[in-house]
């Protein structure tokens, strides 16, 4: 197992938790608002937390997909984990503008 699958496998927990957060915020304020815009991010925030789900159960849950991701060559792991933390990294931008 490489580091950069660990990586893989925290950073794609953490997304589950800001999905989660915002489409918490999300849900209220369609609730308050009933906004279409809010609605079309609900839906991103479903298709993103389906998207998170599927691949944390790969990473962490799923027995025999994780020994496969862990035992691949480890710049494809790296190649996983850059586009996970990227994707961390615009989820974190996303959580910054909507607590403004």
């Amino acid at each position: 197992m490489t580091v950069w699958f660990d990586v893989t496998r925290v950073v794609t927990a953490l997304n589950l938790v800001v999905v989660l957060s915002l489409s918490a915020v999300w849900v209220r304020n369609y609730r308050r608002y009933r906004s279409r815009y809010l609605l079309g991010f609900l839906a991103f925030g479903g298709f993103l937390l389906g998207q998170n789900a599927y691949a944390f159960n790969l990473y962490v849950l799923d027995p025999t997909t994780s020994g496969w991701f862990a035992e691949i060559p480890p710049r494809y792991n790296f190649a996983i984990a850059v586009l996970t933390v990227l994707e961390f990294a615009a989820l974190a931008a996303l959580a910054w503008v909507t607590r403004q």
